[in-house]
């Protein structure tokens, strides 16, 4: 049984939400398959709050995450969330590819000093990637080459020219600490019977969806998951979206020079970052979900679930954009139904900020 989690906006849709909502069962396994540390996924359990950017977001619910060969890893925000979890009470179980690429310290400054200008998040995901992909690489499994690791990072250091003193102690603590702690390092995904994969940012993020230079390197849809032999009739695919609009950061985004009564969240999660800068909202706009899904074609192939988060954010508000018009709904039912039907989607779950325990499934 696979069940795919992916954002259909520009992120912050509620995919940890939908992603702890599905791990209710043993036998479940949560895969981060794109992406990396950049995450914020708030997840609400038994009085605990957490944002998972290094671990699935079904650990307080006792599933262990596999971090796949597709995403990044940044040894000091990974020890420091976990010493935060453990904190808490929690004792998680995280089992990283060894092809996973490692986040330096030189990566997270070129990115925050070259990339600031298109709402970077600041901890060096797309640097990394880039630089993988020019191969000076550094894996996760090179950590076990203590003499391969130190080469490597002194020819990381010269790919991006860096002449100032960037210490690196903290950096050297957390590699030792992931060798210690409770991190296991894997060749492939471990077997489970639910494998729930947890999707990074949204598909208008995607860097072939997006729109460029403001978009992810990566890709955020199913193209990390389908592979040769997949059986489409296992996977359900969930389709996060808020009530309205955000976009965290620059770029384009539609809607804004509408006004609204859109509620802000007490507990949102990403309001203000140095790097990212403002976190925008504005009324849902149809085209652009219709966009994201007829580009994400595989989609087409697989059963689908529509969820619709934060809806208690628009109270009398229930309006959204189609064809550059505004479409004004009696109520909530309304709302949801109109949307259902303008998507295609029929499957639809709903939520209202915060709890997992509150998603439920709507009927007409």
């Amino acid at each position: 049984m696979i069940s795919v989690v992916i954002g259909l906006g520009f992120g912050d849709e509620g995919k940890g939400l939908v992603t702890e909502y599905l791990c209710s069962n043993p036998g479940t396994l949560v895969v981060r398959y794109s992406g990396g540390q950049q995450a914020g996924h708030t997840v609400f359990k038994d009085k605990i709050r957490h944002i998972f950017s290094n671990f699935g977001s079904g650990t307080l619910s006792g599933t262990p995450t596999y971090w796949s060969k597709f995403c990044t890893v940044d040894p000091i925000g990974l020890m420091n969330e976990l010493h935060i979890l453990l904190k808490k009470g929690v004792l998680p179980t995280l089992f990283i590819d060894k092809k996973c690429p490692i986040t330096t310290p030189y990566d997270t400054k070129h990115n925050q000093i070259c990339d600031k200008n298109n709402g970077t998040c600041g901890v060096g995901v797309g640097r990394t990637i880039v630089r993988e992909e020019n191969h000076y690489s550094l894996l996760v499994g090179d950590i076990l080459f203590p003499s391969v690791f130190k080469m490597k990072l002194d020819l990381i250091k010269y790919y991006y020219r860096i002449h100032e003193k960037i210490s690196l102690n903290r950096f050297n603590e957390c590699i030792e600490g992931i060798k210690n702690n409770h991190i296991i390092f894997v060749d492939e995904k471990p077997d489970c019977i639910h494998t729930v994969f947890e999707g990074s940012q949204g598909l208008l993020l995607d860097q072939n969806i997006g729109f460029f230079p403001h978009v992810t390197h990566g890709s955020v849809g199913l193209k990390n998951i389908i592979v040769r032999g997949t059986d489409f009739a296992d996977m359900e695919v969930y389709l996060v979206t808020r009530a309205y609009q955000t976009r965290h950061g620059k770029g384009p985004m539609t809607n804004e020079n509408i006004p609204h009564n859109i509620l802000l969240d007490k507990d949102e999660t990403n309001i203000t970052n140095k790097f990212q800068g403002e976190f925008r909202r504005s009324l849902l706009d149809l085209d652009l979900l219709k966009y994201a899904i007829d580009k994400e074609y595989q989609l087409k192939y697989v059963k689908k679930t529509l969820v619709i988060t934060c809806l208690d954010h628009i109270i009398n508000e229930y309006r959204y954009t189609h064809k550059g018009n505004i479409v004004y709904c009696d109520d909530e039912d309304q709302f949801i139904d109109q949307i259902s039907s303008l998507l295609g989607i029929t499957n639809i779950l709903i939520s209202r900020t915060p709890y997992s325990s509150k998603i439920e499934r709507w009927t007409p």
